[in-house]
């Protein structure tokens, strides 16, 4: 296996590419539990601004990892869920949170949060 990864079609850059956003693991994250409104989000990632996670689900609709469903009904309700290339990446979060729930534990800081206790 080689580990350069300098080229325009390295795997790693491609991956980073469609889940490297600010916040767009958390969200990916929290669609795994599945649908969620753009309020529903908001609340379970306060520190994303309105602007900064419209971006995000944005560039991950765009990407194809997220489904964008719009009802005409008043007022407007959308919901987001994620794709089946979307819920392929399900294995790499689970390993992501194991990896950071190991390091924290060795390091002694509570893992106790938002990821482990999610609706």
């Amino acid at each position: 296996m080689s580990s350069d990864c300098t080229k325009t079609n390295c795997p790693v850059v491609a991956t980073l590419s469609m889940i490297g956003g600010k916040y767009k693991v958390l969200i990916l994250w929290h669609l795994t539990y599945g649908i969620k409104r753009f309020g529903e989000l908001r609340k379970l990632i306060p520190q994303a601004t309105q602007k900064m996670l419209t971006q995000q689900l944005r560039e991950l609709e765009d990407d194809g990892l997220v489904i964008r469903t719009v009802y005409a009904v008043v007022p407007p309700k959308v919901e987001y869920q994620l794709s089946t290339l979307g819920k392929s990446i399900k294995p790499i979060l689970n390993e992501m949170k194991s990896w950071g729930t190991n390091y924290m534990k060795d390091n002694g800081i509570d893992a106790d949060c938002f990821m482990t206790k999610n609706n």
